[in-house]
């Protein structure tokens, strides 16, 4: 059997600018990205357990898959449920490829049902991917598996990041404030702000009250000096890569592997004055860690090979079975 060109491979999700990001800039006739499957009666632009991860789906579209690659989203299926899927799949003839963005999911309390999920894609996977190479090592430990390190792409469109900052004459620092399971502001915020207070020129910005547009988003990240995470756990952070992609310097709790990611600043959650010594640190030198676009293009491109080869070599292997 020769591997099919185009390359289907259904991800999960599609609609996501991590995945939109895996393919070149001008787009690439060796591998298509199916849209995400529609979900009767999902309300527009909300997450939605995917049905690429029911089997019912699978039975429905014989033969129009691939490849399936999983990114996020299956904090909503059980390990049971994961297990007769990874079934259906090796059934089917349909390779697993796998990128652990997250090893503890940053929508969950209680990790154990995801510990679970994880327990039976990362072996199942015919391929095993991941962010840093701090994340490759914690996979190695958990499960023997050998991932391979592939960074992120950029998450701001590289024709916003090409735009010039906005002029400031303070300095600017926004706290991220998004209710999430493993964002606690509320800790950080007294300290911040009386950091702030005393720093010249400073001012804290407003967090936004409602869901923001992705151009919104951009403007509102360009618009700060400073962005700080208050993260309690978690792997890796799209926000560190898209203030990376504006040129905001992000202070982030030493948790996970978000300093392998970009050059960031790191503090210590609940370590009274950790954050004040951070921000009089970024205050005092005022680092510009910005991306250049054209590196940006070029790492796009580089990842989009690694990908398609990654994809060609999971269905060699599982031709050859």
């Amino acid at each position: 059997m020769l591997i099919p060109v185009p390359l289907r491979i259904a991800s999960l999700p599609c609609s996501h600018p991590y995945v939109r990001h895996l393919a070149p800039a001008a787009g690439d006739p060796g591998v298509l990205r199916l849209p995400d499957p529609p979900i009767l009666g999902a309300p527009a632009g909300q997450w939605w357990p995917s049905p690429l991860l029911d089997p019912s789906w699978w039975h429905a579209h014989p033969g129009e898959v691939d490849v399936l690659h999983i990114h996020f989203g299956v904090e909503h299926r059980t390990a049971h449920e994961l297990r007769a899927l990874m079934a259906l799949l090796r059934t089917l003839g349909v390779p697993l490829v796998l990128t652990v963005h997250d090893l503890a999911c940053p929508h969950l309390t209680d990790q154990a049902p995801y510990d679970a999920a994880l327990d039976v894609l990362v072996p199942a996977a015919a391929a095993v991917l991941t962010l840093t190479p701090g994340a490759a090592a914690d996979i190695a430990r958990r499960w023997g598996r050998t991932a391979v390190v592939l960074p992120h792409p950029h998450v701001v469109p590289l024709e916003r990041m090409a735009q010039p900052r906005p002029v400031s004459d303070g300095f600017v620092v926004g706290l991220h404030s998004k209710t999430r399971a493993n964002n606690d502001p509320a800790s950080v915020r007294p300290e911040l702000e009386r950091a702030v207070a005393a720093l010249p020129g400073a001012r804290l910005a407003a967090s936004p009250t409602r869901r923001l547009t992705d151009d919104e988003l951009w403007d509102h990240l360009a618009s700060l000096d400073v962005l700080v995470l208050a993260y309690r756990s978690g792997t890796h952070s799209g926000f560190v890569e898209a203030c990376h992609d504006l040129g905001t310097t992000v202070l982030a709790p030493r948790t996970g592997h978000l300093a392998e990611q970009q050059p960031l600043v790191s503090y210590d959650l609940d370590v009274r004055g950790s954050v004040t010594a951070a921000l009089r640190e970024v205050h005092a030198t005022r680092p510009h860690w910005q991306a250049d676009p054209a590196q940006r293009l070029a790492q796009r491109a580089a990842l989009a090979q690694a990908h398609a080869a990654v994809y060609r070599g999971v269905l060699a292997e599982s031709v050859a079975a």
